[in-house]
């Protein structure tokens, strides 16, 4: 391979949490992005996640017609790019990154055989995203930030995604992000960017169609997890993309958690319960299942997180204290 582009994204809705690019991919990192999340294109990681074989080609999606595909077009071609092949890095039914592997302008491209062997790579290199990002308990909402600084943050963009106006609650929130999310005052940190350019997907989306709504989870640099949500706003001067930044609230983080380390729906189900404080009379009143079955799904999580209670569970999957039994 002759560049690569590397990053990791929120397991829900496949928005980029953080990226690295090398030269010279690096300087069309906001075109790229563009591509990404607000135009139809060949092997976009969102339909690699879930597909049988998340890892495709360019000249193999195109049939050799790599003008065909308008990221070929309008960012590789220009950069003296030729075939790319690329991988979502999906391990126990989760997409915890996607990589993407370039050749310089050629009319050979990547063989069969080296997408067998990124494809045999893919599950070890997701485990090791799914155990670095998840691992550990989760900061406490006392370490950061701090009491004066709880309060949501908002950014304003206008319609070419150019920073507006910024609260003072969201500098606060910024600090916490790793600094190579924002390499430079003129340039978005990559989750902004990915929820603000997905934001035209959902805007132009048909009433039948689904997709993921624009926000995204990443864990900053004190531990705590944050979460970032656009929306878009009229304005006589233009449309306007309202970015809200604020702590992940610890149920919804713990049910991210719970599902990454593979537990089946229904043990999801009873875990995530245990996580706001139901008993087990009142998880077989809510779920309608026997306490024996409670028992037995508790059984089955706490084997899988290596804990013995559901002080346990808690402490590692939150951080927090037992809830009632």
């Amino acid at each position: 391979m002759d560049a690569a582009f590397f990053a990791t994204v929120d397991p829900q809705t496949l928005l980029f949490t953080s990226a690295v690019a090398e030269d010279p991919l690096g300087s069309a990192t906001p075109q790229f992005l563009d591509n990404e999340f607000g135009r139809p294109d060949v092997n976009k990681f969102a339909v690699l996640a879930e597909a049988a074989d998340p890892v495709s080609s360019l000249d193999r999606a195109t049939g050799g017609h790599r003008a065909a595909s308008p990221r070929y077009r309008d960012v590789m071609a220009p950069l003296g790019l030729g075939d790319e092949l690329r991988a979502a890095l999906v391990v126990r039914n989760r997409c915890w990154g996607v990589l993407c592997l370039h050749r310089e302008k050629s009319p050979t491209g990547f063989s069969a055989d080296e997408l067998r062997l990124l494809h045999r790579l893919v599950p070890h290199l997701a485990e090791g995203l799914r155990e670095a990002l998840t691992g550990g308990a989760v900061a406490t909402a006392q370490s950061f930030p701090s009491a004066e600084s709880t309060a949501p943050g908002i950014l304003v963009l206008d319609s070419s995604l150019a920073l507006v106006s910024r609260s003072a609650e969201a500098e606060q929130w910024l600090a916490d992000f790793p600094t190579r999310l924002w390499p430079s005052a003129r340039e978005l940190p990559i989750p902004v960017h990915s929820v603000a350019a997905h934001l035209s997907i959902v805007e132009q989306a048909e009433p039948w169609q689904s997709p993921p709504p624009s926000s995204v989870r990443l864990r900053g640099r004190s531990g705590q997890w944050l979460s970032l949500h656009a929306t878009c706003l009229p304005d006589p001067a233009g449309p306007r993309i309202v970015i809200v930044i604020q702590a992940v609230p610890p149920v919804e983080l713990g049910s991210m958690l719970l599902s990454a380390h593979g537990l089946t729906t229904a043990q999801l189900r009873v875990a995530a319960l245990i996580l706001r404080g139901r008993s087990t009379r009142e998880i077989v009143a809510e779920l309608h299942i026997s306490a024996n079955t409670v028992q037995e799904h508790l059984t089955a999580t706490f084997d899988k997180f290596g804990v013995r209670s559901r002080r346990e569970l808690v402490a590692a999957v939150l951080g927090g204290s037992e809830g009632p039994r």
